[in-house]
């Protein structure tokens, strides 16, 4: 990967939440979600985040725009800028460059704004425009996500999941950002309505230059708007790769494991099913070593014991990294 190319580059992200034992007794503890991550995006590339829920995936993401009380550590730098340490004041100047798209498309907007004043009100916080200008911004935002002008004056609860949710991709274009994390943004959508938020984020992708993290489990919808794929369990990449390599050649178990749950939409086309044993262990309860390995298919006794590291494949020689012990 080149230097001037990166965008966002993460070194070993760690986030905790606060908490206590169960019944609420005892000194805090920090809760571990996201354990040790390391990852780049390339500018106008989209890189897809998948994974089971409670895996870390959207605290991951809220982490690198400083959403949520949570203790993160690490290190993120964007546009080569270490931006993990600076202060709340110098991180608001930033949130026109990095923006959210929520998964929750009535959650997000406030039902007692309408449209026009969830988009000027972004307008007015950052300084972009007021009066005329700000209304000549809103009409803008409403054509570029395919809205009626018209809209503007109308409440949250007026409009289908579809609609909300382009509105919030309106909000968060609002300041003319470089890079979004999209939170799983069709996750509460209809099968159909999926395709043209999908479409629509492509479209904008491509006319106006942004770069996604693109969250979500749905690894169908993944596969089709991402370039590269990151696979996260229990708080860590345990696999990345480009999208078309990774789907069509997956090496970690887990990976293959996710992949074979894809339905085969070929008909009386058969796919062999890896059914993994046992739950996702809880934050509290990371087994020692690699954290797969009571799941995995494969593990050795080496698995309980040490914890593999995430490296590139020399074999393959295409970016392709993994964190197993049967490739080391």
């Amino acid at each position: 990967m080149m230097d001037q190319r990166r965008l966002l580059s993460v070194n070993d992200l760690r986030v905790h939440f606060s908490g206590r034992k169960s019944g609420g007794l005892g000194k805090p503890l920090l809760i571990p979600v996201v354990n040790g991550v390391s990852f780049e995006v390339l500018q106008g590339e989209t890189l897809g985040l998948v994974g089971e829920s409670g895996c870390g995936k959207t605290t991951l993401g809220r982490a690198l725009i400083r959403l949520g009380p949570s203790t993160v550590t690490g290190t993120i730098m964007f546009e080569g800028r270490e931006i993990s340490a600076i202060s709340n004041h110098e991180f608001r100047a930033l949130r026109k460059e990095i923006q959210m798209i929520f998964q929750d498309p009535f959650g997000s907007l406030n039902p007692r704004m309408t449209v026009g004043q969830v988009l000027e009100e972004v307008l007015l916080v950052h300084r972009i425009a007021r009066g005329d200008a700000a209304r000549r911004r809103i009409e803008e935002l409403l054509d570029l996500v395919g809205l009626s002008r018209e809209y503007r004056n109308r409440y949250p609860h007026e409009f289908s999941g579809g609609q909300r949710q382009r509105i919030g991709i309106a909000r968060a274009l609002a300041v003319n950002p470089k890079f979004i994390i999209c939170d799983e943004p069709v996750s509460a959508l209809d099968v159909s309505i999926q395709s043209q938020i999908i479409n629509l984020l492509k479209d904008l992708q491509r006319d106006l230059g942004l770069t996604y993290l693109f969250i979500a489990h749905d690894l169908s919808v993944v596969e089709y708007i991402s370039d590269r794929v990151a696979v996260m369990y229990l708080g860590k990449i345990v696999e990345i790769a480009e999208s078309a390599e990774l789907y069509a050649n997956p090496k970690h178990p887990y990976t293959r494991a996710l992949l074979s749950a894809i339905p085969n939409p070929e008909f009386g086309g058969k796919k062999e099913r890896i059914l993994l044993k046992g739950d996702l262990p809880g934050p509290m309860n990371i087994p020692s070593g690699c954290g797969f390995h009571p799941r995995c298919p494969s593990a050795t006794a080496e698995c309980s014991q040490k914890e593999p590291r995430l490296q590139e494949l020399t074999s393959i020689n295409n970016g392709h990294q993994v964190s197993c012990f049967l490739y080391e």
